[in-house]
């Protein structure tokens, strides 16, 4: 018997299903919510189809390596659009910019910002190159063992990129402040500051500038329904409402899991639910991550996200806009240094419906507005309602719209939420910040330390927040699952 319980399904789950159910293991996913797909839900509201977690397909290579794993491409299961202009970046005093998909043009747009900087870009951008491959070929699909795992020739040519960062690189190079803020902004999709990020990350630029931003028609929920259409290809049965109350261990070795009061055994128990959470379905000596362990990690923000339904289209807006309009290095402390509701945050606001018109009745507008703000601060409705105002003050301000009489309906998601649907430790959005403590084999291990055949995936192992990094940490841990079987069929012989 080969049987594997998955708790949870978001990204990581589902690729772990898929590696899994292939390799020829019976695999069961059960899911405490009613959806499929843990953060990456679906809202349909009055005719609005809303992405309610991830909304930017990044690292399309990816995602076409996954599929292409089990015979298939995107295209296979949804239409993939490259967005131009990228997105849109809206400052306080100076004109917004818009980033071109094409080269040549982000080159132009540099140089015509700052004398001279359209060939350091290229430069910088060659760098980040190198480091993208390296890191994709030699580095993310590792299980976060050793530290030997980081030494390759490549990294060997590399270590100063893992003791400076990337603030220290880009504002060494560049001078105009929009630039630099455009240069640091795909890092903050790792969750931490670009200037405690190692500069080795850099390789986020090439993903935002040379690989691009793309859209899947229909909305980021069509990638989980074209994982859930592999496993159940391949024989997974998913369970929703299937609530996980302790996960079972005799002599050591897990035997199953609890859900909804009934006993699932199987072989092995993989885990993509919140890591902190997981252990708290243990038995207290079969933890090993103590609550002061997870207290003193720095983790990514949290997030207040609003869902709004417009009665009318919008004017001066892209798909994807971030809102730059506010000193960063203060928003940054109010998250990490010295956590508190922000005083004038930094914001992402998208608009699906501009590319998607399934996405919203004609003539309407749907809205996706994220601040990120800090873990442990308090969650209550008179905030909510605070930053809402602020943030469309904002957004009519730059764009010279009314949006407040056009608002059909609006509801909001913050740490409360987190913590109830997700039981995301202290509320977090992404995980575990990629700092350099906490790269790697520096992470919360994908193989339990305490319990046998017991594994983890996800945000807050290896390696690290995003959605294409949970599908890699899917087939990480996968592939842990098989090695480990492989190892105990052959002492048995």
């Amino acid at each position: 018997m080969r049987k594997v319980n998955i708790i949870g399904s978001g990204f990581a789950s589902l690729s772990a299903a898929c590696y899994l159910s292939q390799a020829g293991f019976d695999v069961s996913v059960f899911e405490k919510n009613d959806q499929l797909g843990g953060r990456a839900k679906l809202w349909k509201h009055e005719g609005f189809t809303f992405d309610m977690g991830p909304s930017w397909y990044w690292m399309p290579d990816i995602f076409e390596r996954f599929f292409g794993d089990f015979g298939h491409k995107a295209v296979h299961f949804y239409e993939l659009v490259r967005l131009n202009p990228s997105y849109r970046v809206f400052f306080e005093d100076k004109p917004n910019v818009s980033l071109p998909a094409n080269y040549q043009e982000i080159l132009n747009l540099f140089e015509s910002i700052e004398k001279g900087a359209s060939a350091k870009l290229h430069s910088f951008l060659e760098r980040c190159k190198e480091n993208y491959h390296v890191s994709m070929q030699s580095l993310v699909y590792k299980p976060g063992k050793s530290p030997f795992e980081l030494v390759t020739k490549e990294t060997a040519l590399k270590l100063q990129e893992f003791v400076k960062t990337v603030g220290a690189d880009v504002r060494k190079q560049f001078k105009d402040e929009r630039l630099r803020q455009i240069l640091e902004f795909p890092v903050l999709f790792l969750g931490a500051k670009p200037a405690n990020t190692p500069s080795f990350y850099n390789l986020m630029n090439y993903a935002d500038m040379v690989l691009g931003t793309w859209y899947p028609m229909g909305g980021m929920y069509e990638i989980v329904k074209a994982m859930v259409a592999i496993a159940e290809n391949n024989g997974v049965k998913f369970h929703t409402n299937a609530s996980v109350e302790s996960i079972k261990v005799i002599a050591n070795k897990t035997i199953g899991i609890v859900s909804n009061g009934f006993f699932y055994e199987s072989d092995y128990v993989l885990s993509g639910a919140d890591y902190r959470h997981t252990e708290q379905l243990l038995e207290k000596q079969y933890r090993y991550y103590s609550d002061e362990y997870w207290r003193g990690l720095t983790f990514a923000p949290s997030a207040l996200v609003y869902y709004v339904g417009f009665d009318k289209k919008l004017q001066n807006l892209e798909h994807h806009n971030l809102f730059f309009d506010a000193n960063f290095e203060i928003h940054s402390a109010e998250i990490y240094d010295n956590p508190k509701w922000p005083s004038k945050p930094l914001f992402y606001a998208s608009f699906p419906s501009l590319t998607d018109t399934s996405v919203a009745p004609m003539g309407k507008e749907l809205g996706f507005f994220l601040i990120p703000i800090a873990t442990k601060i308090d969650d209550t409705p008179e905030m909510r309602e605070r930053y809402f105002e602020q943030i469309l003050n904002r957004i009519e301000l730059h764009t010279k719209q009314n949006l407040k009489d056009s608002i059909l309906f609006q509801r909001s998601y913050c740490i409360n939420d987190f913590k109830q649907d997700y039981n995301a430790a202290f509320g977090n959005a992404y995980g575990l910040a990629n700092t350099l403590k906490q790269t790697a084999f520096l992470r919360p291990k994908i193989k339990s330390k305490m319990v046998e055949n017991l594994f983890f995936t996800g945000q807050l192992t290896v390696p690290g927040p995003g959605v294409p990094p949970a599908l890699i940490s899917g087939k990480i841990a996968s592939n842990e699952i098989i090695k480990t079987h492989k190892k105990s069929n052959y002492a048995t012989i």
